[in-house]
């Protein structure tokens, strides 16, 4: 069985866990995605428009699909997603965090579209929710921070305090310390996914604390220039960003999303589609590791290509215990797994983590 087929399969699996949506005749059918930032963002809004063509190089002329760029969290994305449904849309992707209840109260008035909603955790009978275990990325880019920081100080510039983030954040410190005890990491939060000038200026302060490894949960390739400019390292996110700072970008942890898109329209239109709650990594295939910088070295490249190894096969995942928070109390006990409902909503840093989280 190729890599094709068994994403196919894999998929068709996660995808199960409810009551089936109808199937709709009409062809081709058309879908729409509701991105949060502009298509050349290189990170977020890039991937999963990159998985919109590939749905549609794939399926042909069975679909016809459309997106609107740069919609606002709130009021605006209610807006825009009940347009799409209202102008014949039998698919929505909404795929940002702040889209969910947007997307609930609107999948409430057209029971007969299907929706899918990326990083949130509601569902109903016509709403599926669905998010990549990025974090796994996170901690293997920790892997190769702890080993080749100097200061034993790595810094996150995060967007917003959202459990998907916090996840983040403590999964790159777990991978860091996995292989450097004395490593303490440093998040200054931008308040916004894409904002290259607020990026820069976290960066910048990031290293001026002392940080010398930085990471991103944001969308631009902003804090990787600022590393090459300051002679650091970084790590791109959600795409590869290597032709941006070639000599700083290490790796990159990128969503891989057009089989996934596919394989949710070929449900749609086969009337097998079913609701429920979709966590692709690794071994699903909907993360990536990008190739290597030559700068890592051979060791810390070992370290990171086993463990990569191991998320892919299913036989080791992040968040394993012992895990403590900052205050020392476990939270997660010695050879335990994190439960998938204490990840999806966390709300507290690890030990290691520097600050507070905010409100």
């Amino acid at each position: 069985m190729n890599r094709r087929n068994l994403l196919a399969v894999t998929l068709s699996a996660l995808l199960g866990a409810a009551a089936s949506v109808p199937a709709h005749a009409a062809e081709p059918m058309k879908v729409g995605f509701v991105y949060i930032g502009p298509v050349g963002d290189a990170g977020w809004t890039y991937a999963h428009e990159q998985g919109r063509l590939e749905m549609e190089k794939a399926l042909g002329g069975k679909v016809k699909s459309t997106f609107v760029e740069n919609v606002p969290e709130g009021a605006d994305s209610e807006r825009v997603i009940r347009k799409l449904a209202a102008d014949g849309n039998k698919l929505i992707f909404t795929t940002s965090f702040g889209y969910m209840n947007a997307t609930e109260k609107v999948a409430k008035a057209y029971p007969n579209v299907v929706f899918q909603h990326a990083t949130g955790f509601k569902t109903s009978k016509n709403m599926g929710a669905y998010e990549s275990r990025l974090f796994e990325g996170s901690y293997l880019q920790g892997i190769i921070a702890g080993k080749m920081t100097k200061t034993n100080t790595i810094g996150m510039v995060g967007s917003f305090p959202v459990p998907e983030v916090i996840r983040n954040i403590n999964a790159f410190t777990l991978g860091a310390q996995s292989v450097n005890p004395k490593i303490k990491t440093k998040v200054i939060w931008v308040s916004s996914w894409y904002d290259p000038a607020k990026e820069r200026q976290a960066a910048e302060t990031l290293i001026a604390q002392g940080a010398d490894v930085l990471t991103q949960n944001t969308d631009s390739p902003a804090t990787l220039q600022v590393a090459q400019e300051k002679g650091k390292f970084a790590f791109g996110w959600d795409s590869d960003m290597q032709r941006f700072a070639p000599k700083a970008h290490l790796t990159a942890s990128t969503n891989q999303w057009g089989g996934y898109y596919t394989e949710v329209a070929k449900a749609v239109m086969a009337g097998t589609w079913k609701t429920g709650h979709v966590h692709g990594g690794l071994k699903e295939g909907m993360v990536k590791m990008s190739p290597l910088n030559p700068a890592v070295p051979a060791d810390a490249a070992k370290l990171f290509n086993d463990k990569k190894a191991a998320f892919a096969a299913g036989t080791a995942v992040p968040f394993t215990g012992p895990i403590k928070d900052q205050s020392g109390a476990i939270k997660v006990a010695a050879g335990q797994q994190m439960p998938l409902k204490d990840l999806m909503s966390m709300n507290f840093y690890v030990q290691g983590v520097e600050g507070s989280i905010p409100k």
